[in-house]
């Protein structure tokens, strides 16, 4: 018999009156791990969230702690008695307590009966100078530190986050997370965490769950959600992309790159080709019209540059090929910006291109 994960969602499904809003959604969080409902607004992710908090009720399936059933159709735990941790966007901190007792709110007892616990955590986020400050007197960046306190105080089995770092300043929030990640890894909770940004969930998680309309269209470990993407709309969630449409003839598909290998689809099928900025490779054509270069694999595709902006960490340029007028973008480490018109080669790895039927 398996060890009982510490949060075990089973064929959630919640309905309203246009449909199902949550699809037969099912996962594991272990302990000590964490995991992202990740998705665009509107895909279920937030719902989802509410229902394992207990401030929704599904329609149908189940809902595990650590083995132990506290939600179907028929049982339901209250949300204060499911050992689940809740912290939002907003922080909720009560603006009349000051800190010690915004963190010891949800012990029995208060602060008196739990000072050392209170002062660990404020230590552990640096926030212990700020003990007897109230929120108004604190920066967003402090007040997501006391809510993180707060959340834990009560060591959760648990922990629920709904998009906690957006209301941070931009500059503040990689640092933040990356503490908020290393105390919940320290603390063994299994953390569930919604949220829009994929920079965010590649950052923090160790699954990240993509949901789309409802259901979960993919879930693992973000390395393999990147770079083994089940569609075109997953590929395009994690970064831009160059999209080469075709059909197929004889199982292969024609491209300015070449043809590519489109097995198991009949002919006349379209299938969508979809490249990363990052993995275009240029070359520049200096007789306008010399020979092409010789590629890893497959064939270079002429082009000529649209446009080029320089964007701090990269450059992106933007090219139009010489086969249909097909715009593609490549991105360059540094300064690189050639002037529009300007003739050159592209090349890919092939083993960095995806190959989808056109859906």
């Amino acid at each position: 018999m398996t060890t009982p994960a510490r949060l075990e969602v089973q064929n959630l499904v919640r309905a309203f009156d246009g449909g199902a809003v949550v699809d037969d959604v099912s996962f594991r969080v272990e302990a000590g791990q964490v995991a992202c409902l990740l998705g665009p607004s509107g895909c279920g992710k937030s719902t989802t969230l509410r229902i394992v908090a207990g401030v929704d009720m599904q329609d149908s399936g189940r809902i595990l702690v650590d083995g132990q059933l506290i939600c179907d159709t028929v049982v339901r735990v209250p949300p204060e008695r499911r050992a689940i941790g809740l912290m939002f966007q907003d922080f909720a901190l009560f603006p009349h307590l000051p800190v010690r007792d915004n963190v010891a709110f949800g012990l029995a007892g208060g602060f008196k009966a739990h000072r050392d616990r209170v002062a660990e955590l404020l230590d552990r986020v640096q926030m212990g100078r700020h003990i007897d400050s109230y929120p108004h007197e604190l920066s967003g960046g402090e007040q997501q530190r006391v809510a993180l306190a707060r959340a834990l105080a009560p060591r959760p089995r648990v922990l629920l986050m709904d998009e906690p770092f957006s209301g941070l300043d931009e500059r503040l929030r990689d640092g933040i997370r990356d503490e908020t990640l290393a105390l919940l890894k320290e603390e063994g909770t299994a953390v569930l965490l919604v949220t829009h940004e994929p920079h965010e969930a590649m950052r923090m998680a160790d699954q990240i769950l993509l949901m789309r309309g409802g259901r979960i269209v993919q879930q693992g470990a973000p390395y393999n959600l990147y770079n083994a993407p089940v569609d075109r709309q997953a590929a395009g969630f994690f970064s831009d992309i160059n999209v080469l449409t075709g059909r197929v003839r004889g199982a292969l598909t024609d491209t300015p790159f070449g043809q590519f290998l489109t097995p198991g689809l009949p002919d006349g099928a379209e299938v969508e080709i979809v490249i990363r900025p990052q993995h275009l490779k240029l070359d520049f054509d200096r007789a306008g019209q010399g020979p092409a270069p010789t590629a890893e694999n497959g064939s270079a595709a002429r082009a000529r540059v649209t446009r080029a902006r320089y964007l701090g960490r990269e450059s992106l340029v933007e090219f139009s090929t010489d086969q249909g007028a097909i715009p593609l973008n490549a991105t360059v480490p540094g300064v690189f910006l050639p002037p529009p018109g300007t003739p050159m080669w592209l090349m890919l790895r092939r083993d960095r291109v995806f190959v989808f039927p056109r859906g």
